[in-house]
């Protein structure tokens, strides 16, 4: 591993998760998490001030040593326990049916092997248990996709992995959820960058 990925990509990432649009989206979906939690794609932690007092304990997975080393920090400060743990998210180290809720934000689209780290986290959950997403990906809109697709080689390299062009909504599917509500809209910014799917799915029985 090279010193961008080591040392600078990890502080950008950091970065360039902290606007004002990405806290207004953590700050409606992550607090509906409660129980025992798992968050895949823990990253630098900016997902721990808006977790509710709901929450009795959570796991946080991240396979990047760095960004764990910010989250450390920012758990200092949080009103939570917190266990992290070092690892990808398509072998999830935990046993079956152990957490209430997956919260998974602007991950999927750096994941390897998407559906294998979906149906992971399925494993884990409880059953009724529900994954609660926030994520970008495919648009629907034939010239926005055209640069996805064109972009997403070089884009991946320069950004840990991170796919443009992935359709979340039929990953999340492939892995055997059930969406139970799911919204769909652009952010600000360029369009190939900012197409967002949020919602909640459960657990299929």
């Amino acid at each position: 591993m090279g010193l961008y990925q080591r040392h600078i990509l990890p502080r950008l990432i950091d970065l360039s998760m902290q606007n004002r649009a990405v806290r207004a989206e953590r700050a409606r979906f992550v607090p509906l998490a409660s129980g025992t939690v798992l968050e895949v794609g823990l990253g630098s932690g900016l997902n721990l001030p808006f977790y509710s007092p709901a929450v009795e304990r959570l796991y946080g997975l991240d396979p990047s040593l760095e960004l764990q080393t910010m989250a450390r920090r920012r758990a200092r400060d949080a009103r939570l326990p917190v266990e992290f743990i070092a690892g990808s998210g398509e072998r999830i180290p935990m046993e079956d049916e152990t957490v209430d809720a997956v919260v998974t934000t602007w991950t999927l689209c750096s994941i390897p092997d998407p559906v294998t780290a979906l149906t992971e986290m399925k494993r884990v959950l409880s059953p009724g248990g529900r994954l609660i997403f926030i994520e970008h990906g495919r648009s629907p809109d034939a010239r926005v996709v055209s640069w996805q697709d064109r972009l997403t080689p070089v884009w991946r390299r320069l950004a840990g992995g991170c796919h443009l062009n992935r359709k979340i909504d039929a990953l999340i599917l492939a892995a055997g959820f059930r969406i139970a509500e799911i919204e769909t809209a652009y952010m600000k910014g360029p369009k190939p960058l900012v197409y967002l799917y949020k919602g909640v799915a459960q657990r299929s029985s």
